[in-house]
């Protein structure tokens, strides 16, 4: 008997196909609306293999209304939405999809950083608006790039990618790790540094920490207190990581200059967010790995990985491998 299989969004159908060869699938057909928490809790029930994103909180309670659930595969880096303990617990393999788009993330966190300091978001809306009268000195000056001093927090793949980047800008780069990266510092001649070395000294302090329990608020009103007010942050990593009430008043004080942010704590953005309403924050709507070729690279690993967890096969990003190894 095939074993069924539940996707919580739409994707492209030659990945529905794929895994239609060996399993029955039934998906949530909408593509910019997340399923809804009762609807999964109802189509969860006699599952196998979910695919999900995200948006989907996967908890305790979901878990359990799934008697035949064996793989949880998320499109995603993160999974701070799936209770890893609880799933751990039911002996369901959970998977990630890291890898595939270290390098598209990094070409946005610089893309991002670049946009904040020179101000392009601003200007062009400046221009759009009809009010570029005339040429004047220091009309939208921004920072400079090149030959300032990054400092990166997390220095895992992507924060790797993102120092090789700001080497072609001969930017000084430091770094703050849980542990350090003897190699990449060898590679990359990137220095590590204490966190409030690294927040003291730098021109741009760029997040690319995972989300835990102990990142939660890693930048918090202490922090930004250390940086120069010249000083831009950009956050590519997961809102958590920033109390967005102590950055506002940070930014509405001027006690750093500038900010890009394309993650929040609360997701869709409110429209009414106070971050939204400074010229002087750049946003984005969580699009970090979001080109054609990563995507698709990303939905494609994250079926292949639920189906090899499904044939019983160690799928290659399994966040909790205990399951297979008891």
């Amino acid at each position: 008997m095939k074993q069924k299989i539940y996707i919580t969004r739409k994707i492209p159908a030659e990945i529905v196909n794929k895994l239609s060869e060996q399993f029955y699938v039934s998906m949530w057909e909408e593509e910019d609306v997340p399923v809804p928490y009762d609807v999964l809790e109802k189509e969860i029930e006699d599952v196998d293999g979910l695919y999900c994103l995200l948006t989907d909180t996967i908890d305790a309670n979901l878990m359990d209304k799934a008697s035949n659930l064996k793989v949880i595969s998320t499109m995603a880096v993160g999974y701070n939405n799936i209770d890893i303990q609880a799933a751990t617990d039911r002996r369901i393999i959970v998977t990630n999809t890291p890898g595939v788009l270290t390098e598209t993330t990094a070409d946005l966190t610089f893309a991002l950083l670049m946009a904040t300091s020179r101000r392009l978001i601003e200007a062009s809306d400046f221009l759009r608006n009809g009010k570029w009268k005339t040429w004047s000195p220091l009309l939208l000056s921004g920072q400079d790039i090149h030959g300032s001093t990054l400092g990166i927090i997390g220095l895992g793949s992507i924060g790797q990618a993102v120092a090789r980047r700001a080497k072609g800008f001969n930017m000084n780069v430091l770094y703050y790790n849980r542990s350090r990266k003897l190699e990449a510092e060898k590679e990359l001649g990137v220095q590590y540094v204490e966190k409030d070395q690294l927040l003291q000294e730098s021109d741009f302090v760029v997040l690319l920490t995972p989300f835990t329990s102990e990142t939660k608020h890693l930048i918090d009103a202490k922090e930004l207190s250390l940086m120069k007010n010249t000083a831009i942050l950009i956050n590519t990593s997961r809102g958590e990581v920033v109390n967005e009430v102590a950055l506002y008043e940070s930014l509405k004080e001027g006690q750093i200059w500038a900010a890009g942010l394309d993650v929040f704590q609360q997701e869709p953005v409110p429209t009414d967010h106070p971050l939204l309403t400074l010229p002087n924050v750049v946003t984005l709507p969580h699009i970090g790995s979001a080109s054609m070729q990563t995507r698709t690279a990303m939905a494609y690993l994250a079926a292949d990985q639920l189906m090899d967890g499904l044939k019983g096969i160690a799928p290659k990003n399994t966040i909790n491998p205990m399951v297979i190894k008891s």
